[in-house]
């Protein structure tokens, strides 16, 4: 029997939405091969996380004090063993700081395959076949995998959270994690303060990327934000550049947020920003270039420069 293990993310008490993603590929693969899915959760008195995997077959706790927080050489120490006794079919990580962490250090160590980016994931004639996104999501590249252990990390919003939220409480494992002689340790969580507009409490977004050219350019969304009574937020490299402060970025390493609106201009939609906005109840983006990923997500895309479809739209709300 084929055995599909997901490696669980959780953040202050709460197993997070890609977990749940993660879940649902892992359930659709196994009932397509009449397999099992293994949930897996490292922490320390989690037990309550356990029945929330109830997408899973079985779940496998990992419990001590060393897992309470995420530490890569904890993680490893105590997942390899793990890995390398049951020999998973496919070990699913998330295409987080954490998963694109951890997969590749123990596919190194196992010596497995590791496929990275992938928004799907399907099984036809006893082989897995996975899309990756590449190059910023510009190239979509295929690959089979054969028989034998092999490991993937799947981008947010590849598969629905509900998927993994379906089924009955699992029957739960604890393992003993053997973790002495650990040369790290987890110091403290630094979270990102709110600074001066909170963006994850909008009901409306305007969001910049690097199309909106120079920072004066800056204004022109701000006054498109206050029409429609929102505020602006920004990619990781406006961020980067100093134009906004860092309370502004939405994706991976910023905020994520689900306004109704989030309005994207100029924003190419590299798989780390999707990853905070991709739950909006309505998504418009603007871009030159017709073939930018932004696109792949958006309800309304516009193919045209930003700052003619922004000096229109002010046009129209001025009326």
């Amino acid at each position: 029997m084929s055995t599909y293990f997901v490696i669980g993310e959780h953040l202050q008490g709460a197993l997070t939405e890609s977990t749940f993603e993660a879940l649902g590929a892992a359930r659709t693969l196994a009932d397509a091969t009449g397999g099992q899915v293994v949930g897996v959760i490292l922490g320390h008195n989690v037990d309550d996380l356990s029945a929330q995997m109830m997408a899973a077959d079985k779940v496998l706790l990992l419990d001590h004090p060393s897992l309470a927080n995420y530490s890569p050489e904890a993680y490893v120490k105590a997942l390899e063993p793990v890995l390398q006794e049951h020999q998973p079919r496919l070990t699913i990580f998330q295409n987080t700081a954490i998963g694109m962490d951890l997969a590749p250090y123990l596919a190194a160590r196992l010596n497995w395959p590791l496929v990275a980016y992938c928004n799907q994931l399907r099984a036809e004639n006893g082989t897995i076949i996975t899309t990756s996104q590449i190059y910023g999501g510009k190239v979509m590249a295929e690959c089979t995998l054969t028989d034998g252990p092999a490991m993937v990390t799947l981008l947010a919003g590849a598969f629905p959270a509900e998927a993994g939220q379906q089924g009955t409480a699992p029957s739960v494992e604890t393992l003993s994690a053997p973790l002495d002689g650990l040369h790290t340790r987890f110091v403290q969580l630094n979270e990102p303060e709110t600074g001066d507009v909170d963006i994850t409490k909008a009901d409306v977004i305007v969001a910049v990327g690097r199309g909106i050219q120079s920072e004066d350019n800056l204004e022109v969304a701000e006054e498109l934000a206050q029409a429609l009574g929102g505020v602006v937020a920004a990619s990781r490299p406006i961020v980067d550049a100093g134009w906004l402060p860092r309370s502004r970025q939405v994706g991976k390493s910023g905020q994520k947020v689900k306004p109704k609106l989030y309005l994207a201009l100029g924003i190419s939609g590299a798989p780390e920003h999707v990853e905070g906005m991709k739950d909006s109840d309505l998504i418009i983006a603007v871009n030159t270039d017709p073939n930018a990923p932004i696109f792949d997500v958006a309800h309304y895309g516009v193919v045209a420069d930003l700052f003619d479809i922004v000096d229109a739209l002010l046009e129209t709300l001025e009326e």
